[in-house]
């Protein structure tokens, strides 16, 4: 997935003048800060406006790639669904603002919650390069999220990367308070491992007791059918650039972000007949699929003898959508 040239372009400005060299030492000590989980006494990984354009050049693709397919994964479910506000909270540099510029265009609203005030300074300066969307309509908030915010309903409300930031034991009444601020669309996102799925699945939990329908990924309102020693998760490849790769010291003109997400909604989405929830295995005379369905995870194989079951086959893809006839 490419990442949109007007927020390459306006993250190429920022970086003007910041040598390659300092930038790969702020990424690495960046990486280790994530990793390990140590923060300032602010709690925040982030301690200058160079670290967060540091950020900003290693995270931002993958981030965006990851909110772009869950988002877009909802709309196939909510064809009729029009996003007019959304609050995006944990909201780093504004990430989600180009996922919904690029997909909702009755977008009319946006407010952001984040906590550290180099990250909002650069998500105002990347929107203001670009235009991509009208300062009058961007509301900024500096806030922690953990101290809670004004409940009050938007269209939409993204929260991707936080959950594994909160306590396990206030995560039920942060999520609570997240439906509470959804008038319709709720998107979660966490890393795609299983501790991050663990985080999507409880999550999930306490949203079918409050009353909430599933748009996506799983084709059911159910109990998750996966057991406790797999993981249900999904991977975008993001392109790299040449100076991501310098930074990052890699070779390859891609990485594959994985992740696990939940959307939430008070509307009912389409019935479909199952997701992909691995790469489907092509061999010689058969493809196999992993999905999982309204009836639980079933494994299933297509014969080439069967041509148009295997034409359609071969356009799966791991997170594809299958759609009743």
């Amino acid at each position: 997935m490419e990442f949109p040239s007007q927020l390459h372009a306006a993250v190429e400005a920022q970086l003007s003048g910041l040598p390659v060299k300092r930038l790969t030492s702020l990424v690495s000590k960046l990486s280790e800060r994530y990793r390990t989980g140590q923060t300032f006494p602010e709690k925040t990984y982030i301690g200058s406006y160079e670290e967060a354009l540091a950020y900003a050049v290693f995270r931002m693709p993958a981030t965006y790639a990851a909110i772009y397919f869950a988002a877009l994964q909802a709309m196939e479910r909510l064809p009729v669904l029009k996003i007019e506000t959304l609050l995006d909270l944990g909201a780093g540099p504004g990430t989600a603002i180009w996922v919904a510029a690029a997909l909702w265009p009755a977008l009319k609203h946006i407010t952001l919650i984040e906590r550290d005030q180099h990250m909002i300074e650069l998500g105002q300066k990347l929107c203001a390069y670009s235009r991509i969307f009208p300062e009058g309509r961007l509301d900024w908030i500096k806030g922690d999220i953990r101290d809670g915010w004004e409940i009050e309903p938007y269209d939409a409300v993204v929260a991707a990367y936080i959950l594994n930031e909160l306590p396990r034991e206030s995560r039920d009444v942060f999520v609570e308070r997240l439906w509470e601020s959804t008038g319709n669309l709720l998107i979660i996102i966490e890393p795609g491992a299983p501790a991050g799925f663990l985080n999507i699945k409880e999550a999930r939990n306490r949203l079918l007791k409050e009353g909430a329908r599933i748009a996506a990924p799983c084709p059911h309102d159910e109990p998750c059918p996966i057991g406790e020693d797999d993981w249900c998760h999904f991977s975008r490849r993001v392109a790299r650039s040449s100076l991501h790769r310098q930074v990052k010291g890699g070779e390859l003109s891609y990485e594959d972000e994985k992740f696990a997400f939940i959307c939430a909604s008070r509307t009912e989405g389409l019935a479909v007949e199952g997701v992909v929830l691995r790469h489907p295995q092509i061999r010689k005379g058969h493809i196999y699929l992993k999905m999982c369905t309204p009836g639980g995870l079933v494994d299933t194989v297509v014969s080439r003898r069967d041509k148009e079951e295997f034409r359609k086959a071969r356009e799966l893809q791991w997170g594809s959508i299958i759609k009743g006839e």
